[in-house]
């Protein structure tokens, strides 16, 4: 219980941190200097006002100083991430299952917000998820760190070779990102491609049916969230997925 409690109540310290990123890495500035703001006045958030989720209800989801809204994405990715966090020690038994699947959470977070909000993945997110899958795992999991790397290439190398395919589908951040979450997942990685494609092309064709043929195909659909959520969903039943498979179709 005090593990599952400790993952919240950091989950959701990290999601406020989360929130920085999202605003500050797209703008290409410094997520520690300087302190948090409101966006509409300048003025720095006091402790008080910068305790995650309590603080925009106390306020309303506005800012003390001047009233501007604040928007209510930023509860939702610090309770989000919290609940996911707590999720992800459950679903584990190991100090390494539970440390990478955490860290891909930290990481597939922010990645599919900004990629809604401006149709990009920084490398800056997915480099820094990649060393410390690589740490990590070297330092938690040493055994299981030669089958991380390979599923790792070989995710990223499927989405590259998409990416080739068809230019306008797939970016280079999406290939970076499914290398990372390979690094993370190790195995488990198969299941999580396979949901972010099906769930990606269910949302293609919802929006063509809406749209129509030729503006659906037009409309730009951002991949970061379908393999954020094929990563979620990964954590959570990933390697009973693999297990599943191998059991009934490789024996």
């Amino acid at each position: 219980m005090e593990a599952i409690t400790f993952a919240g109540v950091l989950g959701a310290i990290f999601g406020s941190f989360l929130n920085v990123v999202v605003h500050r890495v797209p703008r290409h500035e410094s997520v520690i200097s300087p302190a948090s703001h409101c966006p509409g006045c300048g003025t720095p958030v006091k402790p008080y006002d910068n305790i995650p989720i309590l603080s925009w209800l106390l306020l309303r989801g506005r800012c003390r100083s001047c009233g501007e809204p604040i928007s209510p994405r930023y509860p939702l990715v610090e309770a989000g991430t919290a609940a996911l966090c707590v999720g992800a020690v459950i679903a584990h038994t190991s100090a390494a299952g539970m440390a990478l699947s955490v860290t891909l959470i930290l990481i597939v977070v922010p990645a599919a917000v900004i990629d809604l909000e401006h149709r990009i993945i920084p490398n800056r997110i997915t480099l820094l998820g990649a060393v410390l899958a690589l740490v990590l795992g070297t330092a938690l999991d040493p055994s299981g760190e030669p089958g991380r790397l390979i599923a790792g290439a070989a995710a990223g190398g499927l989405l590259l070779l998409a990416a080739l395919a068809y230019p306008g589908g797939m970016g280079m951040g999406d290939v970076k990102l499914a290398a990372v979450m390979g690094l993370l997942l190790g195995s488990a990685v198969a299941p999580a491609i396979l949901i972010a494609l099906l769930s990606g092309v269910l949302v293609g064709a919802v929006v063509i049916a809406r749209k129509g043929a030729v503006a659906g195909r037009k409309t730009a659909i951002p991949f970061g969230p379908f393999l954020a959520l094929g990563a979620i969903a990964a954590v959570y039943a990933g390697q009973p997925l693999v297990q599943f498979y191998v059991n009934n179709f490789l024996h």
